[in-house]
């Protein structure tokens, strides 16, 4: 077997030792943790393979521990708990929070070899460190919207999540989706109107999620009306996402009377960072540990200092500018840990107000006396000249700019009769 990275956590200093000894020599590299404090600094430092968790330490024991990265969204590796004093009940409890399993001591030398192999291959199919609601932190706020998402997941209804732009709609749609099952987030909005049973049947079983449900048409809005109509024989469940509440949809007129009638009866607000700044400092440790994880960036520790400067900002941009501000943070930081002088630099980088290009500060050219749909193909029309004037037609850089795919953009500058250059 290829060498893994095993965390030993353990507060008897021979257990670490002869255990550190005896996974040295089968090849692993191996880290100790002599209590749940440096466990968890470990654990943020770099995802282990397996933790072999002793559940009787000084500052906290192991079942507490279990439960704090399970509830953080950082047990994704598998954890076998270890026990002098091991009852049944003990290792129920365990492997119901999500141990791989438990270990008794005194720890017979073939049992410890034969579990770990099993860990390590069981821990080849779970999943890395992702952003989800689970690293939210534990705010009121974020614990009503998690209890209202899971009263919503016991029935098939379709959904609609209003949120901020940049904040945490899509997560919450991916909250509703069972595990293994299908997800697809739409991005192609002209496959509602031509091809709406493919749709279905591509997530047969999964979650359908559309991330701006104003921004179809009147033939597309029908089509997902079709979809919504047939979702229940094919056991998908709908999740649509906008920025604007109920009241601005009936007044503006932004949707087909019937699809926001559907709608309307499964609304649900999602609320924006500035609603719960105390979840901050978790949410900042989850996206470090995952930059680390997936970016392979050095870990740097946030120290309490930063931590509030990040907590008592502003957030417009809600999750993303967040996240921007701590992938900054984890670049360009001289040193191991962030301090509040570091975190003061890269916010007056981010929060300074630049100065507006001077063809952006005339009036954009669209007749507001138009309908909806004609001054939206207007806007289209020129946001997409001015920056295919910026980057001299380049299609994979619009593509970037733009978060469209390159079939989509095609058709879509095709529909709006802008002519590609070479």
């Amino acid at each position: 077997m290829a060498s893994r990275s095993i965390l030993v956590v353990d507060d008897e200093i021979g257990i670490r030792e002869l255990l550190s000894d005896i996974l040295h020599d089968e090849g692993h590299l191996v880290r100790l943790a002599e209590n749940a404090q440096i466990a968890r600094d470990e654990r943020l430092k770099q995802r282990p393979d397996l933790v072999l968790l002793d559940i009787w330490m000084p500052d906290c024991d192991g079942i507490s521990l279990l439960k704090e990265w399970g509830n953080s969204g950082l047990l994704t590796m598998p954890v076998v708990m270890m026990s002098g004093h091991g009852t049944i009940d003990t290792a129920v409890e365990a492997t119901r929070i999500g141990a791989f399993d438990f270990l008794e001591k005194p720890i017979a030398l073939q049992k410890l070899l034969k579990t770990v192999t099993a860990a390590l291959k069981h821990g080849e199919s779970l999943p890395h460190t992702e952003m989800n609601l689970a690293s939210f932190g534990k705010s009121l706020v974020i614990n009503e919207l998690k209890q209202r998402l899971e009263q919503v997941s016991r029935s098939k209804n379709t959904l609609l999540l209003v949120g901020k732009k940049g904040g945490s709609v899509e997560l919450c749609a991916q909250f509703l989706r069972q595990p293994n099952s299908p997800w697809l987030a739409l991005n192609e909005y002209e496959k509602l109107a031509t091809s709406p049973t493919e749709i279905l049947e591509q997530v047969h079983g999964g979650v359908l999620f559309i991330d701006e449900v104003t921004a179809l048409n009147k033939t597309e809005q029908k089509g997902l009306s079709l979809i919504i109509s047939k979702a229940e024989k094919y056991e998908v469940r709908v999740v649509c996402a906008t920025i604007y509440g109920i009241p601005q949809l009936i007044e503006n007129g932004l949707l087909e009377q019937g699809l926001l009638q559907v709608l309307a009866g499964g609304a649900l607000r999602v609320p924006s960072l500035n609603e719960h700044k105390e979840d901050i400092p978790d949410l900042v440790n989850a996206m470090a540990s995952l930059m680390v994880e997936t970016m392979g960036v050095n870990y740097k520790a946030f120290d309490v200092s930063a931590l509030n400067a990040l907590r008592n900002c502003d957030w417009p941009g809600d999750i993303s500018e967040l996240e921007s501000i701590v992938q900054n943070l984890l670049l360009t930081t001289i040193g191991d840990v962030i301090s509040q002088d570091d975190v003061a630099r890269v916010l007056d980088q981010f929060k300074q107000p630049a100065q507006e290009p001077i063809e952006l500060q005339a009036p954009l050219p669209i007749d507001l006396t138009q309908s909806l749909r004609e001054s939206r193909d207007d806007f289209e029309r020129f946001y997409f000249q001015h920056h295919m004037k910026l980057i001299n037609n380049n299609m994979s850089k619009l593509a970037e700019i733009s978060g469209l795919e390159r079939t989509h953009l095609y058709r879509k500058l095709k529909q709006l009769g802008i002519k590609i250059k070479g």
